[in-house]
């Protein structure tokens, strides 16, 4: 039998492939999740009502929802209703995107709920308008206060990405069960995997720290 150390380098080529899927799915998804959530947001504290409303229908859906459940509607449930192929990173990144998305929409509406309306009273005073006052004046310092939710979403999001591995899809979770199932060292594979997933986290949370610092963010 393998000495365990044989095992885990054996292990690491495709283990760190399946990291690569992870990040690069993390990336993509919360590129479009920081869009979605920046409108949501926005939208979440229109003067419209039905805009409002929207934003609300979305956020409460996606988060009264498991994302599991999300993931399988969006790979099984739509290519049946629409008759399309759906590729399974593509609805694994639709779905983390989607349910990212509908976080930092919250994100977005607390923190820039958080800053005095004076502020804005003062700008709009000045002849500023909406938009540039939102721009210039809100969102700037909005963004400093929801810095340490961000990374928290940034990490949650890390996590989420292995349920993709129920679609099959290759990521650092379902890589792991690949090689358990050809050579039954549940053991050290899971805790490779494990391994993996802290150093990541760890990075962003030590990340988040130092800009914390930077930005003085309270």
């Amino acid at each position: 039998m393998d000495s365990s150390w044989q095992v885990i380098i054996d292990a690491l080529p495709l283990l760190l492939q399946g990291t690569l899927v992870t990040l690069k799915i993390v990336v993509i998804s919360l590129i479009i999740a920081f869009v979605i959530g920046l409108i949501s947001g926005l939208m979440s504290i229109a003067q419209n009502r039905l805009l409002r409303l929207i934003s609300s229908f979305y956020v409460d859906l996606i988060r009264g929802t498991p994302l599991l459940v999300q993931v399988f509607f969006i790979y099984f449930g739509l290519p049946v209703f629409l008759d399309i192929r759906i590729p399974a990173e593509t609805a694994g990144i639709i779905a983390i995107s989607l349910n990212a998305g509908a976080y930092i929409s919250e994100i977005f509406r607390a923190g820039i709920n958080s800053i005095n309306r004076g502020q804005g009273e003062a700008a709009r005073s000045l002849g500023l308008s909406r938009y540039l006052t939102m721009r210039l004046v809100i969102l700037p310092q909005a963004t400093r206060r929801m810095l340490p939710a961000f990374v928290n979403q940034l990490i949650v999001t890390i996590k989420d990405t292995s349920l993709l591995s129920a679609i099959g899809i290759t990521e650092l979770t379902q890589s792991g069960e690949i090689i358990i199932s050809s050579n039954f060292r549940a053991f050290e594979i899971w805790g490779v995997v494990g391994i993996f997933y802290l150093i990541i986290i760890y990075i962003l949370s030590r990340v988040s720290r130092l800009l914390e610092r930077r930005y003085a963010v309270r």
